[in-house]
């Protein structure tokens, strides 16, 4: 009888996004345990929970959180704006790292990086019966070692952004700056322009100042095709579109060679 896959995971995420790991991500949207089941299944390294854009709760995440919790796969919650609530909210559900959408200063990462913490370090607040600490059981053995091992993603997503990317890099704490393609090419008024050289060029800048400051870069990708050109400009965190996207181009695949049957 095969054996179900093993909860825990080796090496933190964190561990091995700073090592400068390859780490192959999904994109969900759909609010849905058994998507992020699926993701859990397939493999992926890391599975973005969005609650920026979809329609979700914090009861919806967790409810996904556990759909997972077979896996090795690891959760990320996008929050839906810098906020210390929202962010310690997701935490205390068992989220292994954080995506803070539209960071644009030095200011905002310091905060980010704040809110993911315990004092002295930051100002998350401490509760040992939640569910990320098995509501209380590990409490005592993950809560002194919780600060260095959760992620911290920042998305760069305007000019400002781009123009203080080398600064809000250089925070202390931040892990990873992440491009948002759709939101950077239409606040640089490159709507999707996706292979603009000038966008590239914004890319790059961002790439490199991620690496100049020990850190990862991110990206979300239309397709596979784009794979190789980022990672040779250094992006080693990447997803490629999300279940939304597969789905309706499963459907309308199916759909398309269904009709030639007419």
């Amino acid at each position: 009888m095969e054996k179900a896959p093993v909860a825990k995971e080796e090496k933190m995420l964190r561990e091995r996004v700073l090592k400068g790991e390859y780490l192959m991500g999904a994109w969900s949207c759909f609010n849905s345990p058994a998507t992020v089941e699926l993701i859990g299944v397939s493999g992926y390294d890391w599975v973005l929970l969005d609650s920026e854009h979809a329609p979700t709760t914090t009861v919806d995440l967790m409810s996904q959180l556990q759909a997972l919790s077979r896996y090795q796969t690891q959760a990320i919650i996008r929050v839906p704006w810098l906020d210390r609530v929202h962010i310690k909210w997701a935490l205390d559900i068992g989220a292994h790292g954080i995506m803070i959408p539209y960071v644009e200063t030095e200011a905002q990462a310091r905060d980010a990086v704040s809110f993911m913490r315990y004092p002295p370090s930051g100002v998350r607040g401490v509760a040992d019966c939640v569910r990320a600490y098995r509501f209380g059981e590990d409490f005592k053995k993950q809560f002194f070692k919780v600060n260095d091992e959760l992620l911290t993603v920042v998305q760069i997503e305007t000019a400002a952004g781009v123009e203080h990317c080398e600064a809000i890099a250089a925070v202390d704490g931040i892990d990873v700056l992440f491009v948002g393609p759709m939101d950077l090419s239409t606040n640089l008024q490159m709507y999707k322009a996706f292979e603009d050289e000038r966008f590239l060029e914004v890319l790059q800048k961002i790439a490199d100042a991620a690496h100049q400051s020990g850190k990862a870069a991110g990206i979300l990708l239309p397709n596979v095709d784009c794979i190789p050109l980022v990672r040779k400009m250094g992006f080693t965190f990447i997803d490629v579109a999300t279940d939304a996207h597969f789905l309706l181009g499963g459907l309308k695949s199916n759909l398309a060679a269904m009709q030639k049957y007419k």
